[in-house]
């Protein structure tokens, strides 16, 4: 699990637990998180970002009750990723969305437009991140 910290300067890497040899469950991750706010310095601490996993539903239900000042809100970035996964499974969508990928990959002259304007990337790789959509 990793912790970062956001602030007007910059976002930061604050700490990291390997959490391998114990359950991921709310509780355990519950821990952490206070352990870290605690450090922190509880005054320090305005909100708690998360992705939308069951067990982060739990740590936000425990935070709220212990700590109250401290808003919880799920990740953007995740939430969308779902949000698009769910479209992209709807059979209009995904059939267009297959479509147009094999035509794209099965005429060199289109593929060849298509890497001129996304500076050589490929449509049907996810990125780097985590919770990069292929939609």
């Amino acid at each position: 699990m990793n912790l970062c910290v956001n602030c007007k300067e910059d976002t930061t890497f604050l700490t990291s637990k390997d959490s391998s040899t114990e359950a991921y469950m709310g509780e355990n991750i519950f821990k952490y998180v206070l352990s870290t706010i605690e450090e922190v310095g509880l005054k320090n601490v305005v909100q708690v970002v998360t992705d939308n996993a069951s067990n982060n539903m739990v740590v936000a239900k425990m935070l709220k009750v212990k700590m109250p000042s401290i808003f919880w809100s799920s990740c953007a970035t995740h939430t969308i990723n779902l949000m698009l996964e769910g479209i992209g499974k709807i059979p209009k969508f995904k059939n267009t969305l297959e479509d147009f990928t094999i035509f794209i990959y099965a005429h060199h002259t289109t593929l060849a437009l298509m890497r001129a304007f996304t500076r050589k990337r490929d449509i049907v790789r996810p990125r780097i991140t985590r919770f990069a959509s292929i939609f």
